[in-house]
């Protein structure tokens, strides 16, 4: 049957749209197959055929012929086939031509759903794409719902939501619908109806970005961020390089008055941030890392094992609270870490000669 101003109507939608017309068609002829199975009496397997060419749309309801007839809506005995055609044989199929009851409502009904769905999943993959170099970046948004367990991020001008986990939300963070928020996006993830953008507040690559953000020489490339490490909420250690010998790596990123590196404590809801100055000697490394605390010496003891002795009176300073500082200091150099005190070191004879593999402060 023609209906060339279906196909007319259907035409200008692909384009205003930038639907892909054969997806879209192929879609809908799937969906009709469907509908009107439901409409078809016999119960056959009916299959529609959309021509946009020539303007049509066929039925046809069809029966494979059987030796033995167990569905007898979609089967028709060898014997009954033949009266109908001496030529056929087992494993043909009869087709029979229809049109079927309410085609007009039915067609209108199937069509509209289809495209309903067309459009969400096409503006879905649009906005997936715009975002799909986003992944790395920080980025503001604006909290929009919360439930049990995840917050929502409403990101960007596409109003396209991002999704933050539980273990993505910082301790002691509170969070409102409705507040601004800057996020780290994580993951973007295209995947039909399981699309999702993951971001988050714990993330370490937070911590850089914002760093990025406020001082103008770690965009630049001038001072490079080595290594983070972090427990969000409570304390971040990380290690910066200058690559230009006449900018210093600490005092750019503290800024004026500690102006930089403030705006990123503020940023993080007051977590405390330790600037390490990185150096390819690693038992130098460690000694800076156990900042604040003053490090007397650090000795190798085995592969990427170290004891560093440190005043008595620092032994908890260097541990810190609940073993915080020492280990981070562990996670930012990749070496493990056995803080002692000088009177300790002195008792197990630790404290070692000049000779020795040391690094002293």
């Amino acid at each position: 049957m023609e209906n060339k101003e279906f196909f007319a109507a259907l035409a200008d939608l692909v384009r205003e749209k930038g639907i892909s017309e054969e997806v879209f068609l192929e879609t809908l002829k799937n969906a009709l197959n469907s509908a009107y199975k439901k409409q078809f009496e016999g119960g056959a397997e009916v299959f529609v055929d959309l021509d946009p060419e020539k303007g049509t749309i066929s039925f046809k309801a069809v029966r494979y012929v059987v030796e033995e007839v167990e569905d007898k809506d979609k089967q028709i005995s060898l014997e009954d086939a033949l009266v109908i055609n001496p030529d056929l044989k087992v494993g043909d199929t009869i087709e029979k031509s229809f049109i079927p009851k309410d085609f007009g409502r039915i067609a209108a009904q199937t069509a509209k759903q289809v495209i309903l769905q067309k459009l969400h999943e096409t503006e879905r993959d649009n906005t997936f794409s715009a975002f799909s170099d986003k992944e790395g970046e920080l980025m503001e948004g604006t909290i929009r719902k919360m439930d049990e367990r995840n917050v929502y991020v409403e990101l960007g001008d596409k109003k396209i939501e991002g999704v933050m986990l539980p273990q993505d939300r910082t301790p002691n963070e509170k969070y409102a619908i409705g507040d601004k928020i800057k996020v780290f996006v994580k993951r973007v993830k295209n995947s039909g109806r399981n699309s999702q953008i993951l971001v988050s507040r714990t993330a370490q690559g937070l911590v850089k970005k914002l760093f990025e953000q406020h001082v103008p020489e770690i965009e630049q490339g001038l001072v490079e961020v080595k290594e983070i490490a972090r427990e969000a909420g409570h304390r971040t250690k990380m290690a910066i390089y200058s690559n230009d010998s006449r900018v210093d790596a600490v005092g750019a990123c503290v800024g004026n008055k500690g102006s930089r590196v403030n705006a990123v404590v503020e940023e993080l809801g007051g977590e405390k941030i330790d600037l390490i100055v990185w150096s390819e000697n690693p038992l130098e490394f460690i000694s800076k890392a156990l900042s604040p605390a003053t490090v007397i010496s650090v000795t190798e003891v085995g592969e990427k094992s170290a004891i560093a002795v440190v005043p008595d009176e620092k032994l908890s300073l260097a541990i810190g609270r609940d073993g915080q500082n020492a280990r981070l200091a562990a996670r930012l150099t990749g070496w493990k870490i056995d803080v002692k005190s000088v009177s300790a070191a002195e008792k197990l004879n630790l404290l070692v000669s000049e000779e020795e593999e040391t690094v002293e402060e």
